[in-house]
């Protein structure tokens, strides 16, 4: 008897054990979904970070599809898409999003294509970059004063209204700036010489020979010139020696009527050192001499820009 009842406290005790590990085991809640991808040119491939997932169905932002867990998908041509993954388990369903770019023109990372209707909005950046400078008009661009962490504001120039200021290109070739208080950075000898209100120059701004200067926008559009030798002559500081430059293979903007970006001067074209989806380096001109060769540029002025959201 007491053997029996032994036997059975054991078969009770591991009923038990087995009861508490079948529930451990057994998969509780909606399932869980992430998304990891690694791109090449324009394959992408594609990981489903889930958990208690019983089915994956991709869409790929470009009409195509994938009930595969871990897809890999060639694009047809370069863009931004909006990838969506939907995990179905435990009866509930639950989704994942991401964005992908992958082999952007030149013209898709200024204006953002199709994905923007109503164009990319960029503006001058007061993170800046260590590329930002004050530099000669010379075939190096040599550094005369890097521009640092909000050095065109308060803690230098003391122009702070230039950060707010608000450039916008649509890949249909069309241009809106968007002053936010009524002015625009410009060169102060081009902006004494045509006339034109100064609304701000500091002793700082003004020996730099920039100030802030009334500015009302114009319809406009804008030209993205991909490759070109972009001849201009410059002139040294002193104002005596002009010098025919070419600068070779470079990347420009230019713009219809008087409009401009960043910076104004009698100079509009600017060159673009570097650009990426949420940043673009420009190189604008600036005049500063009184002599004879007045509306030609000494000096440069180097500034990042960010993407605006």
């Amino acid at each position: 008897m007491k053997k029996f009842l032994f036997l059975s406290l054991i078969v009770v005790a591991v009923g038990q054990v087995l009861l508490i590990s079948c529930k451990e085991e057994e998969p509780e809640g909606p399932p869980i979904a992430g998304i990891f991808f690694s791109v090449a040119d324009k394959q992408v491939a594609f990981t489903a970070l889930t958990k208690r997932a019983d089915t994956w169905q991709w869409d790929f932002g470009d009409g195509q599809s994938s009930t595969e867990m871990n897809p890999v998908h060639i694009y047809q041509e370069g863009g931004i898409y909006d990838v969506k993954l939907t995990v179905t388990g435990n009866s509930q369903t639950i989704e994942a999003t991401t964005v992908v770019s992958l082999a952007l023109s030149n013209m898709q990372l200024l204006t953002g294509g199709l994905r923007y209707p109503n164009g990319k909005k960029w503006k001058i950046s007061s993170a800046h970059s260590d590329k930002d400078a004050f530099a000669l008009a010379n075939d190096q661009f040599t550094v005369v004063q890097p521009v640092g962490t909000g050095m065109l504001g308060n803690v230098g120039l003391g122009l702070g209204e230039v950060y707010d200021d608000i450039f916008i290109f649509k890949h249909d070739g069309t241009y809106t700036h968007s002053p936010q208080h009524g002015g625009a950075f410009a060169g102060l000898l081009y902006s004494m010489l045509t006339q034109k209100q100064i609304l701000k120059a500091t002793p700082v701004s003004q020996s730099f020979g920039l100030c802030y200067t009334a500015w009302t926008p114009q319809a406009a559009t804008f030209t993205l010139n991909e490759k070109k030798d972009l001849a201009i002559t410059t002139v040294s500081p002193d104002g005596n020696t002009p010098t025919d430059r070419e600068y070779k293979n470079v990347m420009t903007l230019t713009f219809s009527g008087n409009e401009f970006i960043g910076f104004m001067d009698f100079t509009r074209e600017c060159i673009i050192q570097q650009i990426n989806p949420s940043k673009m380096r420009l190189v604008m001109f600036v005049c500063t001499t009184q002599k004879a060769y007045y509306n030609k540029p000494s000096y440069v002025i180097i500034l990042t820009f960010e993407n605006v959201p």
